[in-house]
């Protein structure tokens, strides 16, 4: 699978090592906002010498006509801003496959990237790590369970990060409940992000709990969006409709199998 890359902060370049490192994937490029080192490769860069990956282009360059024409992927993995999709929006006039992990767009840009979907299959989540969103589907189903428990959602993150977590605001939503009381935040040290929920009922606490240990797990799960989209029809996808989708599948086989 060959990939595009937007995006190389702190998150981009953990994700770009992940694509490296895998043996059935190739970062062709990588788009950043700054010259700096332009035209140079992501895997020098990484420490990864001898397997040439993630040539340099700036933001500015992707403006020219005939970028996405000779530059071809198979998919675009954004790990960029809330504005980076206007960068590659005529990508999807190529069926390349897009997959956002942006935190969070104001409305206009989610209506921007809903309109790319009509060309090509794109794929948007705020949390792209398998972990939350596996913690996401398994809370809805749990709440449909025991509708009754009281339930509250803790998340914590680095100290630097001033904002409510985007995935706990998620979470929220997803479960009808009120952000504002039902979510608990955390800011100290350098964790990198840490959700759970919590489920109280009266007889005992069930607590669905996912941890970050590396930015690494945005790589690998962005990589699993990827590889699903390769497949799909043209249209707007979430990580919570491939992990249902896993889910029905698995189900449907134990089912046979029995």
């Amino acid at each position: 699978m060959k990939v595009g890359l937007f995006g190389f902060g702190r998150t981009g370049r953990m994700v770009a090592e992940e694509i490296i490192k895998d043996p059935e994937n190739e970062l062709v490029w990588v788009v950043r906002k700054s010259n700096k080192g332009n035209h140079e490769y992501a895997s020098d860069f990484l420490g990864f010498p001898h397997d040439r990956q993630g040539y340099f282009f700036s933001s500015k360059e992707t403006a020219k006509e005939d970028f996405f024409v000779n530059n071809p992927v198979d998919v675009i993995i954004d790990f960029s801003s809330k504005t980076g999709l206007y960068d590659y929006t005529e990508a999807a006039d190529h069926g390349i496959c897009i997959v956002s992990a942006i935190s969070h767009y104001d409305k206009k840009e989610l209506l921007h990237l809903k309109a790319m979907s009509k060309k090509t299959a794109v794929l948007y989540s705020a949390n792209i790590t398998l972990g939350v969103n596996f913690l996401l589907v398994a809370s809805q189903i749990l709440q449909q369970i025991v509708p009754n428990s009281d339930i509250e959602i803790l998340e914590e993150h680095f100290r630097e990060k001033p904002e409510t977590s985007g995935s706990a605001l998620k979470i929220a939503e997803n479960l009808g409940l009120d952000p504002v009381k039902h979510i608990n935040s955390i800011r100290v040290g350098g964790i990198v992000g840490k959700h759970e929920v919590v489920f109280g009922l009266t007889n005992q606490t069930i607590r669905i709990t996912h941890d970050v240990i590396s930015r690494g797990a945005f790589g690998s799960g962005a990589l699993f969006a990827a590889r699903s989209l390769l497949d799909k029809p043209n249209g707007f996808y979430t990580m919570e409709d491939l992990m249902r989708e896993s889910f029905i599948q698995k189900i449907s086989v134990n089912n046979i199998l029995a």
